[in-house]
C-alpha cells in the first residue's frame, strides 16, 4: 500500500521524545526517510531507542531513521546536521519545526532571569527559523520539488496561561513568523503553515494529581487532551498535498479549548 510521503525525506526537529516522536513514528508508516534530532546525545539516544520499540509492535522491518544530536540554536549544529542530510541524501523535502524550550520553572515576570527568557526563544524562534532558512538556501531552493515547514506553535500564543510569560511571547512570534515567511516563501512555490496544540498528553500527566488531571480535562469541550499522535495527524496532513492550496495558517488541535470564553464551571 503507498503512503502519502513514500520516497520523501524529512527533518523533524526535537523528535526524540513526545509529540516529536509520535510525528517521525507517522511519517515513518507513510513511507518517509526521516532525520530527527534532540537537543542531548542522551535525549537523542533514548527516542532512538523507543522507536525501536515501536516500529517493532507494528511490524516494521527496517527504520529508516537517522538520528542526530542538534541544538537548533546553535548554528554550527544545525549546519552539521544539514551536511550529514546533504552527504546521505542529497535532498530535503519536508521541515516539521518541532523542537522547543518549553521555558518551564523559570517564574513569573517580575522575577525571571532575563537570560532564561534568552534561552526560551534562542530556541523557539531564532533556531526555527535559522532551521528553516538552511532548509530553503541548502535544499528547497535547489529542487524542482520545492519543499514543506510546519511550524508547532501553540493554543497559547493566542490565550496566555500564568507563569509562561517567555513560552507564550515566543508561540506569538512563531505565529507570526509562519504568517511572514508563507508571505515571501509562498511565490518561490515553499509552503509554512504551523500546528497549535493546547494540552498533550505526556509523561508529566502521569505525576499529576488525578484531580488537577479532572480539572485539565474540564477545560477541554470535547473532554479530553491530545494524544501524540492527534497532533502528528495534523501535522503530516499539512506536509502532504491534502493541504497544497494552504499557506501560513496556523491550525488549532485544542480539544475545543479555544473555542470557548471560559470553562463551564467558571462561566456563569
Amino acid at each position: 500500500m503507498m503512503g502519502r510521503f513514500d520516497g520523501k525525506i524529512v527533518l523533524v526537529t526535537g523528535g526524540n521524545r513526545n509529540t516529536g516522536l509520535d510525528i517521525v513514528e507517522k511519517f515513518v508508516r507513510e513511507g518517509a526517510k526521516v532525520y530527527m534530532c534532540g537537543s542531548s546525545d542522551a535525549s537523542t539516544a533514548k527516542g532512538v531507542e523507543a522507536l525501536k520499540i515501536r516500529s517493532a509492535a507494528w511490524g516494521q522491518s527496517a527504520q529508516p531513521v537517522v538520528s542526530q544530536t542538534c541544538d537548533i540554536s546553535d548554528i554550527a549544529q544545525v549546519t552539521a546536521l544539514f551536511d550529514t542530510i546533504e552527504r546521505e541524501s542529497g535532498r530535503l523535502d519536508i521541515l516539521v519545526n518541532n523542537a522547543a524550550n518549553q521555558g518551564i520553572g523559570h517564574g513569573g515576570p517580575l522575577e525571571m532571569d532575563a537570560a532564561r527568557f534568552h534561552d526560551v526563544f534562542n530556541v523557539n524562534v531564532i533556531g526555527g527559523f535559522q532551521v528553516t532558512q538552511m532548509a530553503c538556501n541548502r535544499f528547497f531552493m535547489k529542487q524542482e520539488s520545492r519543499g514543506v515547514v510546519v511550524f508547532l506553535s501553540s493554543n497559547t500564543a493566542m490565550r496566555a496561561i500564568r507563569h509562561r510569560t517567555a513560552y507564550c511571547a515566543s508561540k506569538g512570534a512563531i505565529n507570526s513568523m509562519v504568517r511572514a515567511l508563507a508571505l515571501d516563501l509562498a511565490p518561490l512555490g515553499i509552503r509554512v503553515n504551523a500546528c497549535a496544540p493546547g494540552y498533550i498528553y505526556t509523561e508529566r500527566w502521569d505525576v499529576l494529581d488525578p484531580a488537577k488531571v479532572a480539572r485539565r480535562r474540564l477545560n477541554c469541550p470535547l473532554r479530553k487532551e491530545a494524544k501524540g499522535s492527534d497532533i502528528a495527524n495534523v501535522v503530516a496532513f499539512l506536509a502532504s498535498e491534502d493541504s497544497a492550496n494552504m499557506a501560513g495558517e496556523i491550525v488549532t488541535c485544542d480539544a475545543g479549548c479555544s473555542c470557548q470564553h471560559m470553562p463551564e464551571d467558571v462561566d456563569v
